[in-house]
């Protein structure tokens, strides 16, 4: 029922108005039958990462198969007094019918390679444009950040404790989605617990202790009330003189005695590693090696990394903002590019140019490959060729780098497998969307075949995007052309 609720809005007119007056633009001119390919890919990786976490796929397969303008939207638009009553009509009678290929969610991805590809009438590949951006860009951005926190924190959990610093209440509901295919185990969010399954955690504020004639009272209630799940905030005055006391004579007079262990206490201030180290050895000392010890305070994978590398004794951390927000690199760069027309059957290959490398486009209408080695099982590169370009695993390949092309390798006992699947075939949805936990394990499976120098944190190893050799030439060609 809450999900229906949430779904509800209709999302349709979230569109820059450009889409439209192009749209309508096609109608007028006679164009609106042509068939475009376009390409959604990103040109920077987040924090000058090694790679980036592809996510959003199953909210945009939502926005495709529910995308209609009703009678409030047309009224609207006609109110404009700029759009053709065919084009008005078409909207009001709007029926998807284009193809789209996309990689899996959770799939390592790299600079200018096509993560979601749409070909159909040129009318609606064209409408779709803001709404893919915005959906791929921002779950993406925020998976990437947290599969970089989640590494930092070298398999101890990483909750996301965002929502109240999250970019409006979207960025807190599907914020908590893509933290947690990235690595994260749990949220602070409510909401997205009940939509997406994404386990919600949570225990009390400085405000519950303060509302307390004392400490020990505010953690004898608690403890009380949830005996069976009792982690206390120690930080809201002294943590090793009060707090930690406080709590542990909670643990001996109200939670054993009930016939349970305590979860574990959480800070919130002060110098993590060093208040952590001395609360382990007291909760130690006082029979408790096995509860936890949980970090949050303004965290992110550096701070995280240095607590590791300092000895801090802590068993989960929560992250907030630095999180929710991607505060360091808070953009992620992803385009929407026309590749190509197809007319009877026959594409016509098109390429944006620039005096700026990494924005010229790769033209055509294309297929993703990844290259493992056998050995190791690790990728070497990705390849992107034309769509009918197929990989004969007998036959050694060359791959080479589109700038430097004198850099070659000659491949052999690899794998090549195709990372676009088919999502919707003239309009109908023929992809499955897998669970979320499935998600996650997927991308932390995948992010384990990457090399450990491509996840460094600072100059990590580039990893390469290769082109065909034909599609090189062809982009070689029409570069040529132009100029």
């Amino acid at each position: 029922m809450k999900e229906k609720k949430f779904a509800a809005r209709n999302l349709s007119m979230l569109i820059d108005f450009y889409e439209l007056t192009m749209a309508n633009g096609y109608f007028q001119s006679g164009r609106k039958d042509t068939i475009a390919v376009f390409d959604m890919f990103f040109r920077k990786i987040p924090d000058n990462g090694g790679f980036a976490i592809f996510a959003g796929l199953e909210q945009l397969i939502d926005y495709m198969k529910n995308l209609e303008f009703d009678e409030e939207d047309i009224a609207y638009l006609r109110s404009r007094g700029i759009f053709c009553e065919e084009f008005l009509d078409y909207l009001a009678n709007f029926h998807f019918e284009c193809d789209v290929w996309a990689v899996p969610e959770g799939t390592p991805v790299f600079p200018n390679e096509p993560m979601v590809i749409v070909r159909g009438p040129v009318v609606q590949a064209q409408l779709l444009e803001t709404m893919l951006l915005l959906t791929i860009n921002h779950q993406s951005l925020i998976a990437t950040k947290a599969n970089r926190i989640a590494r930092a924190a070298h398999g101890r959990a990483v909750m996301e404790f965002g929502s109240r610093r999250a970019q409006g209440y979207d960025g807190a509901i599907y914020g908590a989605r893509a933290a947690y295919i990235g690595g994260c185990t749990s949220t602070a969010c409510t909401v997205s617990d009940m939509l997406f399954g994404v386990p919600a955690v949570g225990t009390m504020a400085h405000s519950w202790v303060l509302t307390f004639d004392s400490e020990y009272e505010a953690f004898k209630t608690y403890a009380e009330i949830y005996p069976d799940n009792c982690t206390l905030l120690v930080d809201t005055y002294n943590v090793l003189k009060s707090g930690m006391p406080n709590a542990i004579k909670v643990f001996d007079e109200v939670v054993v005695p009930k016939g349970f262990r305590p979860k574990g206490v959480r800070i919130d201030s002060g110098d993590i590693a060093y208040l952590s180290k001395k609360m382990r050895k007291m909760l130690d000392d006082a029979g408790y090696p096995d509860v936890a010890i949980v970090a949050s305070n303004s965290l992110d994978e550096y701070i995280i990394g240095e607590l590791w590398s300092q000895g801090a004794q802590v068993d989960s951390f929560g992250v907030g903002e630095s999180l929710i927000t991607s505060r360091s690199s808070p953009v992620f760069g992803g385009v929407y590019k026309l590749a190509a027309v197809e007319h009877n059957g026959v594409y016509t290959n098109k390429i944006k140019v620039s005096e700026s490398i990494d924005k010229i486009t790769n033209p055509g209408f294309k297929t993703l490959y990844r290259l493992y080695a056998n050995d190791t099982g690790k990728a070497i590169a990705d390849y992107i060729a034309f769509h009918d370009e197929e990989i004969d695993e007998s036959q050694p390949l060359t791959i080479f780098d589109p700038i430097a092309t004198w850099k070659r390798q000659e491949l052999r006992n690899y794998t090549a497998r195709k990372l676009l699947c088919p999502v919707f075939e003239k309009g109908k949805l023929v992809y499955q969307s897998p669970s979320l936990p499935e998600i996650q394990k997927y991308c932390l499976a995948q992010v384990d075949t990457l090399w450990d120098e491509m996840k460094r944190f600072e100059f990590p190893h580039r990893y390469y995007v290769d082109l065909s050799q034909n599609l090189w030439q062809a982009k070689r060609d029409l570069l040529d052309s132009i100029r």
